[in-house]
C-alpha cells in the first residue's frame, strides 16, 4: 500500500511539472516569430506531452484508482472531500486536454490565442494544485 501510495505521489509531482511547464513553452512558442523557434518548440512540447506530462497523467490516475479499491481508503469515498477533489482531478484533465488542444493548434500554425493569454493558462494549474492538496492533507469540514 505505502509503495502504491509513494509512486501516486511521483506520478502526481511529474504530471504537474509537465502541466507547468508546458504551457510555458506556449507563452515562447507564441512569441516566436522565426522559423526555427517554430520548430524547436513544436519538438519540445511534443516530447514533454507525450514523454512526461501524459504517461504521469495516465500513472496518476490508474495508481490513484488503486489505492482507492485497497480496503484501507475504500472508506474515502464515502466522504465529500474526495468527490470534491476526484472532481477537481476531471477539470485538470480537460486542462490536459487543452494543453493538447494549444500544442496542436500551436505546431500548425493556426493558434489564436497570443503569449498574454498563456501567461494566465499557464497560472490554473497551480490554483487546482492548492485545492487538492488542501482537501487531501486538511480536509476541511465545509
Amino acid at each position: 500500500m505505502l509503495w502504491i501510495k509513494a509512486f501516486h505521489t511521483v506520478a502526481v509531482v511529474c504530471w504537474f511539472s509537465g502541466l507547468f511547464y508546458l504551457p510555458r513553452l506556449f507563452v515562447y512558442h507564441a512569441m516566436g516569430v522565426d522559423r526555427a523557434s517554430h520548430e524547436r518548440f513544436v519538438v519540445m512540447e511534443r516530447k514533454l506531452f507525450w514523454g512526461i506530462t501524459t504517461p504521469s497523467a495516465l500513472a496518476t490516475l490508474l495508481l490513484g484508482m488503486w489505492l482507492l479499491l485497497l480496503p484501507e481508503y475504500r472508506h474515502l469515498l464515502a466522504w465529500w472531500g474526495m468527490h470534491l477533489k476526484l472532481g477537481l482531478v476531471l477539470l485538470l484533465l480537460f486542462y490536459h486536454g487543452a494543453c493538447w488542444h494549444y500544442m496542436m493548434a500551436l505546431r500548425r500554425g493556426d493558434c489564436r490565442r497570443g503569449h498574454k493569454f498563456f501567461r494566465v493558462f499557464n497560472e490554473l494549474p497551480v490554483l487546482l494544485l492548492v485545492a487538492i492538496v488542501v482537501l487531501i492533507v486538511v480536509k476541511p469540514a465545509l
